[in-house]
Formats: C-alpha cells, structure tokens, sequence
C-alpha cells in the first residue's frame, strides 16, 4: 500500500456544510476499496479501480494532533467529517487503524465528528465515539438544536442487496448497514441515513423511496438526508460512463430516459430534483422522521 507524507490533514471549510453541518473534513486515506460505481470522487486522479490507488497518510496522526491542537487553542471548534472523498472503515482500517487513532485524537481534543461510512466496521470503535458524544464541544450556535458530539451516517443508493452489489461491490451490503446503525443507536449513538444518491427509476419512486424512509425508520434512524445522483465525465473510468455501463448491461430500457434526464450535464433537470424534494418531504412528513441533522 502507497504511502503518502502529508503537510496538512485537517481541512477548514469556508462555510460550514448545510446538510452535514461539518467545518472540517478528514480522509486518513486516498482512494476507496468499495469501489462505488457512481462515486462523485470518479472523474479525477483515481483511476478505474480506486483499490489499485489506495494510498495511506503515514503520519496523519502526528499532522492531526499538531492542527488539532492549533485550532483548540483558538477556540475553533467545529464537526469533524470523516471522512469526505472516501470511506474511513474500508477493509485496510482493520490493520491500518489510522482513523481509530484519527478518533482517539479526536477525543484528546473535543471536537465533534461526523462518521460517513458504508461499513459495519465503526461497531469496533462505538466506545470511543460514545466518549467523544459526551466530550465534544459543539460550536456556540449548534447547542441548542444538536446534543450530539458524535454522529454516525450510512450511505444507501438503494436497499436491494444485489443491485448494491453490482454498484457498490466492496461495501458491505445495505442489510447489514442497517442493522449496524441500529446497534450503534442502541448505544446511545445519534445515527442517520444517507440516502444520497438516490438512483432515477431505480430507487427514487415513490414506493422505493418510502420502504427506505421506513427502513431509516425502523432502524433508529434521527434523520435521513435525501439527494440526487452527479454523474461526471466521458472517459473509461469516470462515473458517468461506469454507471452507463451498467445500466446498458443491466437495464438496457432504462438508457434513453437517462439521457434525456441528464443531457450533458452531471446533475439531473431543476424539474426532476424539485419533484424529488417533495416526494422526500411528504414520506418523511407521513413517517415521522425528519431530512437533516438538526432539530426543529
């Protein structure tokens, strides 16, 4: 496995994220062994087969623990996303072990963290995320709306295991995320789903969309955030020509309603996402949970 040797590996944002309310990110690795068909990371450096480009930061937990400290010190408290461009439990966490020690800084320090992961691999670090929950410090604005200084969020495309398996195959199967983030909420953990992207006429009805919204549900879910599908470039190994690909193979009669729906463009029409947006508001209205992190 590549290593890399980083200057920086806290970054700020300019303005904290709407939808994650994260002000920082933090990706302990490059590339991602799940292998996401549509990842909107694909389109860049990573190559066809983002495994081939996996690439560990060796000293990540010295950089850490130097700029975590630097923004403590200035009272720059701010949600942690871990990680944003890939997966911080893929399979090399298990030996790596860089974003437990990323976690146990973390905790040092008391930063919030939000965990973004497809993985059932988080269930071995549920005590040390419990200890952040209680020890973080939530900016001055959020305290009132978010009691949580952990946050644990799984990412779904779709809840069919074996269309997962074809788009998503080196991620654990949708079931088991389910069933993970419901042990995680028994622990005390805020959790959510991140049904981001939705896949058009594939996961995005109205039917499918309400069994996720009852699966989010049912599962301990806190809130559920609903999005549309980006699709980028036109060579080999981009998004959008993997994801074509795809549904060439898989549903061939699905194609020209793609084409019409994404023209040249990586984001679906204005018309589609407003209609998506409804469609998500009314299910989670109808089932009691709530899009986004915070409380209303």
């Amino acid at each position: 496995m590549r290593e890399i040797i980083a200057k920086s590996v806290l970054n700020k944002k300019k303005v904290r994220d709407s939808w994650f309310l994260d002000e920082y990110t933090l990706n302990p690795y490059e590339g991602c062994s799940f292998n996401c068909l549509y990842c909107y990371i694909r389109g860049s450096k990573y190559g066809e087969n983002m495994t081939e480009a996996l690439s560990v930061k060796a000293n990540v937990l010295e950089v850490l623990d130097r700029q975590l400290a630097f923004r403590a010190r200035k009272n720059q408290y701010g949600i942690i996303a871990l990680a944003s461009a890939t997966d911080p439990y893929m399979h090399v966490e298990e030996r790596q072990r860089k974003t437990e020690g990323c976690l146990q800084l973390i905790l040092k320090h008391r930063f919030p963290v939000l965990i973004i992961t497809k993985s059932v691999m988080v269930l071995r670090d549920i005590g040390l995320l419990k200890e952040i929950d209680k020890n973080a410090i939530l900016p001055d604005d959020l305290r009132s709306s978010l009691v949580h200084g952990a946050i644990v969020s799984f990412s779904f495309s779709t809840l069919d295991d074996k269309v997962a398996s074809l788009l998503e195959p080196g991620a654990p199967p949708p079931s088991h995320r389910l069933q993970t983030m419901k042990r995680c909420k028994n622990a005390g953990l805020m959790v959510g789903v991140n049904c981001v992207p939705t896949l058009p006429y594939l996961s995005d009805t109205e039917d499918r969309l309400e069994e996720m919204v009852i699966a989010a549900k049912e599962n301990g879910a806190d809130y559920i955030l609903i999005g549309g599908l980006t699709l980028f470039g036109d060579k080999r190994a981009d998004s959008k020509t993997l994801y074509y690909k795809f549904l060439t193979q898989k549903y061939p009669q699905l194609v020209p309603s793609y084409e019409k729906l994404y023209r040249h463009f990586f984001m679906p029409s204005k018309a589609y996402l407003k209609t998506l947006d409804e469609r998500a508001d009314r299910l989670c209205v109808k089932h009691g949970i709530r899009r986004g992190l915070l409380r209303t």
